[in-house]
């Protein structure tokens, strides 16, 4: 009598790739959530840095587009105010055509060995037409922020 081996069934490769795609599946979901709930929160960090530098930046421009002097002085920092008396700051902003409207390009925030200073690039109309573009820089003081030069 000879022995002959039980068959074994052929394997079922179908259900390997399944699993196989399950597991792909799972992971890929796991990496679209992460990426998702990262980003979200570096945005929010992100908004967070610059939010303040906008609004000064905003306050400051829509005080000089209104001939708000007093106000836009008073948004400029301790140095600048120094070094520009209020009579001289009123005597520039009468002689530059006035401001009708501006965008805000860009910002950035930055903090070298804690000084922390930010930049916002505007693009300004003045009423005669004219467009130019200008990087405006803040400093915080006091924890605000003002324009400095």
């Amino acid at each position: 009598m000879t022995y002959q081996p039980i068959p074994v069934p052929p394997r079922d490769n179908r259900r390997t790739l399944r699993i196989v795609l399950i597991v792909v599946g799972v992971v890929l979901a796991v990496c679209c959530l992460g990426g998702a709930v990262g980003g979200f929160f570096l945005y929010g960090a992100a908004k967070e840095a610059v939010g303040p530098v906008r609004e000064a930046t905003t306050g400051y421009l829509d005080a000089v587009r209104a001939g708000d002097h007093q106000r836009a002085y008073e948004l400029l920092c301790r140095e600048e105010r120094e070094r520009t008396s209020r009579a001289d700051f009123d005597r520039r902003q009468a002689a530059e055509p006035r401001l009708v409207d501006y965008d805000i390009a860009g910002l950035t925030v930055n903090n070298t060995n804690g000084r922390v200073r930010g930049t916002a690039t505007v693009r300004l109309t003045t009423e005669t037409g004219g467009e130019s573009t200008r990087v405006l820089t803040l400093v915080k003081e006091d924890g605000a922020w003002r324009l400095c030069g």
